[in-house]
């Protein structure tokens, strides 16, 4: 047993995070982290995308990028990958992740069919400026966001 001093009723259930349909979002880097890669012979930049407007605003999606890697050709497309985000937010020389947290971007999302039980699941494959972002339904807002000062 363990003992939970909990309420139902101050917090929101969960609710499924069904994958995202296909498409433009404006979102902003939220997170960073190199962590190793699970054959342990590379490390990889996970980068933590939060959608800042439109109905799937604040839901969270992933990318990784390969910038450690015995294959140069996945550490070309990781490192081409990090230039298209790097000029996607205006910072093109980057000294920490973090340099790039909290400034918005396009980013261009897909279904991916999982290999391991056939689900849908999303993947994060452009990056552009927010200039870019078009064709998403957006919320009308109380106030002026952050991103759009």
């Amino acid at each position: 047993m363990a003992q939970l001093n909990f309420n139902a009723n101050e917090v929101d259930p969960a609710t499924t995070f069904d994958p995202i349909p296909a498409g433009k979002y404006l979102a902003a880097i939220i997170a960073s982290e190199m962590k190793r890669t699970k054959s342990g012979v590379g490390n990889y930049l996970e980068l933590t995308f939060q959608i800042l407007e439109g109905e799937y605003r604040n839901r969270i999606l992933w990318a990784r990028l390969n910038l450690d890697n015995p294959n140069p050709t996945t550490v070309k497309i990781a490192k081409a990958e990090l230039s298209a985000i790097c000029r996607a937010v205006g910072v093109m020389t980057p000294r920490d992740s973090v340099d790039l947290h909290n400034l918005p971007l396009q980013i261009t999302v897909r279904l991916k069919k999982r290999t391991d039980n056939d689900e849908l699941t999303n993947e994060v494959r452009g990056y552009a400026k927010k200039e870019a972002a078009a064709g998403q339904p957006q919320q009308a807002a109380t106030s002026t966001p952050p991103w759009r000062r």
